[in-house]
């Protein structure tokens, strides 16, 4: 059954974790009539883009993303006179990656976006995010970018807040899970339209650029999450903690197609196995991810099999927990962890006394 191979396979995702968000993937969508190229195109390198190929507007998008360091960048070019980015989308959908952005997007694009982030990620559990314009969303799976008439050395003209925001998904694609987005320093910058109150405008979810008096930088790594409930809370409007989320769940998910599915039986040992490698899994993770100092856990769903056991009409009130988690569950199964997930050091409350 390969179930050492698989123990391994969770143990260096766990311990290549922080190299790996450091190298994250964006898409973004480019409205280009200029002829060459594919609809759709990989880049690994902004050495890899024929320039001849984009107007000189978007290949500075490009250069804005490519700033921030992703491992890749997947290019989508629509002709100007597309009516609906959902063709589009579609083909976005079966491919991998992390951040979605759309410098030239319109309100009527960007209500579209915002709800297939929300529909893909609550439906179907993908990962996707993506960087918006003024997008007042209220959802983990979006990013509102409200700082605009940006002067940038990488860039003629001033970017307005939607065409900034490729500079933003491409910071955040590239940021080791190490540290977060806030105070990240902004070096491109020459002036911006920095907002009076800051605080007020993250605490609404807003994404801001503020300037020190020596560097522009980005204020707070917030989403645009402001409606918390028992499930949801506020460590949830953290862009760091959603990319903690988001690689557990995309990690444990992938390795469970990629090496159980269909190779291993569905009995206790092996469900036992599992477990373990999960555990392992968040082992290696402690420390940016996980919290050290929180026990971390995971087993068999007892309650979950105790409804499957009860949905066959069978009266579970003598069986120990013991019996249930060794009931045949056919293909299904179900396991729970417990897990922290840490944030950074953010903020300072320092009593000097004297």
């Amino acid at each position: 059954m390969g179930l050492p191979e698989i123990n391994i396979i969770f143990k260096t995702k766990g311990l290549t974790a922080i190299q790996r968000s450091e190298r994250g993937i964006v898409a973004v969508i480019l409205k280009d009539d200029t002829e060459g190229g594919q609809p759709v195109s990989i880049y690994k390198s902004i050495l890899d883009v024929d320039f001849s190929q984009f107007t000189q507007r978007n290949y500075e998008y490009l250069k804005l993303l490519y700033e921030g360091g992703p491992y890749k960048v997947i290019v989508v070019k629509v002709p100007t006179t597309t009516e609906s980015l959902s063709p589009w989308l579609k083909k976005l959908r079966d491919l991998k990656w992390n951040y979605l952005t759309v410098p030239g997007i319109t309100e009527d694009e960007k209500t579209l976006v915002s709800a297939w982030i929300k529909e893909e990620r609550e439906k179907d559990h993908k990962t996707f995010k993506a960087v918006l314009p003024e997008c007042v969303a209220d959802h983990e799976g979006i990013i509102n970018l409200t700082t605009g008439n940006i002067q940038s050395t990488l860039g003629g003209e001033a970017f307005s807040t939607a065409e900034y925001c490729a500079r933003i998904a491409g910071v955040l694609a590239g940021l080791s899970l190490a540290r977060s987005s806030t105070y990240f320093v902004l070096s491109d910058i020459v002036s911006a339209d920095v907002p009076d109150d800051p605080d007020e405008r993250i605490d609404k979810g807003e994404l801001v650029i503020v300037f020190d008096s020596e560097k522009y930088k980005i204020g707070r790594g917030v989403n645009s999450l402001t409606t918390f409930t028992a499930e949801h809370g506020e460590e949830f409007s953290k862009i760091k903690i959603m990319e903690g989320v988001d690689l557990y769940q995309d990690d444990i998910r992938s390795t469970f197609e990629d090496a159980y599915v269909g190779k291993v039986i569905n009995d206790y040992d092996n469900k036992q196995a599992f477990v373990a490698a999960i555990i392992a899994y968040q082992k290696s993770l402690e420390g940016n991810v996980l919290d050290r100092s929180f026990d971390n856990t995971a087993a068999v769903d007892i309650d979950q099999q105790r409804l499957y056991i009860e949905g066959k009409g069978i009266d579970t009130t003598d069986m120990s927990d013991i019996d249930i988690a060794k009931y045949n569950t056919g293909s299904k199964v179900f396991i729970s962890s417990h897990v922290k997930f840490v944030d950074a050091m953010e903020d300072l409350s320092l009593v000097c006394n004297m």
